[in-house]
This record gives structure tokens, C-alpha cells and sequence, in this order.
């Protein structure tokens, strides 16, 4: 019987202005087209906010300043088990552009949860009470 793979995830929510920041997967990633927050998975070694300050440059080529842990969620995909924290940002240096992802959108906190979110990220929205 073969194990489910896992992961430990980090996630951003990059705030600026009153709002903050999704995005949406690409059409041929896993969960195509779902919205998140960005992020990604933690090498061997590395920290969560060491995640997210790879990733982010990675894949929106900005540089974040990760503050606090806002929380943490489980979540059983079929293909993946993820340990997934969200973590308030803020930009540092550069403008967000969306190099792997389909589309990226500021939107008023209270307008996430009308997105079409990648279920982790829902569940991640619920839990802070959105």
C-alpha cells in the first residue's frame, strides 16, 4: 500500500492598504484555477518564514517581511497531506507580478471568502472567523 506524500506549507497573507493579496493556480497545476494565498512547500532546514521569503520572490519576485502566525490548518488532498500556516506579510521591495500563477488580485479581506479558494485555504479563512 503506498503512503500519501506530505508536507509542511507555508502561506502569506501580504497585506497593503486595507487589502490583500490572492492568487490563482494556473490551469495546468493541481487545483487549476482555485485561488490561495500564496506560499509553498518548506525545504529540508528551512523555516516557515524562510519559505515564504523563497517562494514569494520565487513566484511573485518580491521580497516579504513575514510577521506573526495567524494560524494553521491539516488537509487531506487526495495526492497530499499538508500542514499549512498562514503567516501576515508585507512587502518590502518590488510589485508583485504573477509568474506562476494565472492571476494575482487585491481584494478587501472581507471579499476572500466569496473567492473560489483552494480548500485549505478555506478552511484556513473559516478558522479566522471569515
Amino acid at each position: 500500500m503506498e503512503t500519501k506524500r506530505k508536507a509542511e506549507v507555508s502561506a502569506a497573507m501580504i497585506e497593503r492598504d486595507g487589502f490583500v493579496l490572492l492568487c490563482r493556480r494556473s490551469a495546468g497545476s493541481s487545483r487549476p484555477l482555485k485561488w490561495e494565498f500564496p506560499g509553498g512547500k518548506l525545504e529540508p532546514g528551512e523555516t516557515g518564514q524562510e519559505a515564504l521569503v523563497r517562494e514569494i520572490k520565487e513566484e511573485l519576485d518580491c521580497t516579504v517581511s513575514v510577521g506573526e502566525s495567524l494560524c494553521g490548518v491539516r488537509f487531506d488532498y487526495p495526492d497530499i497531506t499538508i500542514h499549512m500556516t498562514l503567516y501576515r506579510c508585507r512587502i518590502v521591495s518590488g510589485e508583485p507580478k504573477p509568474l506562476e500563477h494565472d492571476r494575482i488580485l487585491w481584494v478587501r479581506p472581507e471579499d476572500v471568502p466569496s473567492f473560489e479558494l483552494c480548500p485549505a485555504d478555506r478552511e484556513m479563512i473559516n478558522k479566522l472567523g471569515g
